[in-house]
């Protein structure tokens, strides 16, 4: 669909062959804005929503259109199995838009700065489009993680010896040296994000609350505007690690989100600067949401739990949702969503 990009911080816009996904004059975040009224069909197959995506070349890889079931260990929780995507994570949706736009643009590297999955995925499918990748990674990475990263697709890594938000700080700064197209937590990965809501709301009716884990809140935000395009009211739930939780901090505070250092083995969701953060808090709120943390040792048990009662190997920031939903209280009309956000253990 034909859209523009408009700057979350200063309100600037930009035509769509703008090229960046960063504001010029301020820095800031940009916004996918449509032209069009959207058509959002009913459908859990990803390349359904193609219209509802940004205007591109798309190459129709097989991702998305994951499994949404019912959970053995509770009446009305319901898993979305993100883990069954290509690279084992959610981030191939956000990932396929980004690359297309690269390409589109005329780019021939990526630069991303990562835990470990958006990595594993924006090198897997910019290796088929003939884009090299370049990875700003911080020092409590997976290291199986890194090693897949390496060994399957060619990618270019930077170990920064401090944490994610470092590795972000670095992935711009080589960006603008080199003139890579800066991928990762920004618009256009927010908007292959948010097709995961779409799914959810074609394969559930009625369901009242999803449940997401957070690292750069970008999910929470995309699921937010796709529940606003669908006039879905849900509540949306965000569960952090305890030891990174500047999310948790900020709604409960009702201030702006603080840097942390993170302190977790939940490596996909150890974000101490959530990019989304300021943003997801609003929509969080907004929803009837809620914020919720949980120890390693709890995500520890719920992957034990998801494998025995569902036979899902989830990673531990995988299985993060299904540790929220058992410190919560459901009524018994409720249907509840948790996002199996991750499956590389």
């Amino acid at each position: 669909m034909d859209y523009y990009l408009e700057c979350t911080r200063c309100g600037s816009g930009f035509d769509n062959d703008y090229g960046k996904q960063i504001c010029a004059k301020c820095g800031g975040i940009l916004e996918v804005v449509y032209k069009g009224r959207l058509k959002i069909p009913k459908s859990a197959i990803f390349w359904d929503y193609e219209s509802e995506l940004p205007d591109s070349k798309y190459t129709h890889y097989a991702l998305g259109g994951t499994a949404l079931v019912e959970s053995n260990l509770h009446h009305g929780l319901f898993l979305k199995l993100e883990l069954y995507n290509p690279t084992g994570s959610f981030k191939d949706r956000g990932s396929v838009v980004e690359v297309a736009k690269a390409k589109e643009y005329g780019y021939d590297e990526i630069a991303v700065a990562s835990t470990g999955n958006m990595a594993y995925s924006l090198a897997y499918y910019a290796r088929t489009a003939g884009i090299k990748t370049t990875v700003f990674i911080g020092g409590a990475a997976n290291p199986n993680k890194v090693k897949d990263i390496l060994m399957t697709h060619d990618a270019k890594i930077h170990r920064v010896h401090k944490d994610f938000s470092a590795a972000q700080d670095a992935a711009i700064k080589y960006s603008r040296r080199t003139g890579a197209f800066l991928a990762g937590d920004y618009c256009y990965r927010k908007e292959g994000q948010r097709t995961m809501a779409y799914e959810v709301a074609a394969q559930l009716k009625g369901f009242t609350h999803i449940i997401v884990p957070v690292g750069n809140a970008t999910l929470v935000s995309g699921i937010a505007k796709a529940l606003r395009e669908m006039r879905i009211n849900a509540g949306i739930i965000a569960v952090q690690a305890r030891g990174c939780s500047p999310l948790a901090k900020a709604f409960k505070r009702r201030k702006p989100i603080r840097y942390e250092t993170p302190h977790t083995k939940a490596d996909a969701i150890a974000v101490g600067n959530p990019a989304y953060g300021d943003e997801a808090v609003r929509e969080i709120r907004e929803s009837g949401g809620a914020v919720v943390t949980v120890e390693d040792k709890e995500m520890a048990a719920c992957q034990e739990m998801l494998y025995r009662s569902d036979g899902v190997r989830a990673e531990l920031a995988g299985a993060a949702s299904i540790a929220a939903y058992r410190k919560l209280k459901f009524g018994k009309g409720d249907k509840a969503v948790a996002i199996i956000s991750g499956g590389n253990i």
